[in-house]
């Protein structure tokens, strides 16, 4: 799905305040995209001209560094859902090698286009093995705001390192 995401283009038209949505890989709206005829413009020789089209990048729905942070905090885990726009980010069960024995599974939610603590909220789950197959156990309160601590640590330093540049 996220494939599909990144491919989506957004154009918006000089003439008027028309967005035209396209996928950014496809021949036809490229060529399209590239010039639309202009509406009561006209070149030298009076005939209708062509206008010019500014491409227009989908803008996040959450803040892009603690997204970023997010990801690269929980790199380690599968991802099974992640929704950019919507800000939640859903880890697929992820077992040790250390402690096969005991899987974790996160749940991030990024709640505001500001950078601030109580825009993020993490879920943290555990599940043990035992003879019967995996069971829910419980996680240590400590685990879920240890997690959430080291995003908002490194969103910090990926603000001030983009304010530098």
């Amino acid at each position: 799905m996220s494939s599909i995401l990144t491919k989506i283009a957004l154009t918006k038209i000089v003439v008027g305040t028309v967005l035209v949505v396209g996928l950014s890989g496809c021949q036809t709206v490229k060529k399209a995209a590239s010039i639309l005829p202009g509406v009561g413009s006209s070149n030298s020789s009076g005939t209708k001209g062509y206008t010019k089209v500014k491409r227009v990048a989908p803008r996040m729905g959450v803040n892009q560094f603690l997204w970023r942070a997010s990801l690269e905090t929980l790199e380690f885990m599968p991802l099974s859902e992640i929704d950019p726009f919507g800000g939640v980010i859903i880890t697929d069960w992820y077992a040790s090698p250390q402690a096969p024995n005991e899987r974790f599974k996160a749940n991030v939610y990024i709640l505001d286009t500001n950078l601030r603590a109580d825009a993020l909220k993490v879920s943290i789950f555990k599940q043990v093995r035992s003879d019967i197959g995996w069971s829910d156990a419980s996680v240590d309160g400590d685990t879920a705001r240890s997690i959430e601590n080291s995003i908002l640590t490194r969103a910090r330093q990926l603000y001030i390192a983009s304010v530098d540049e």
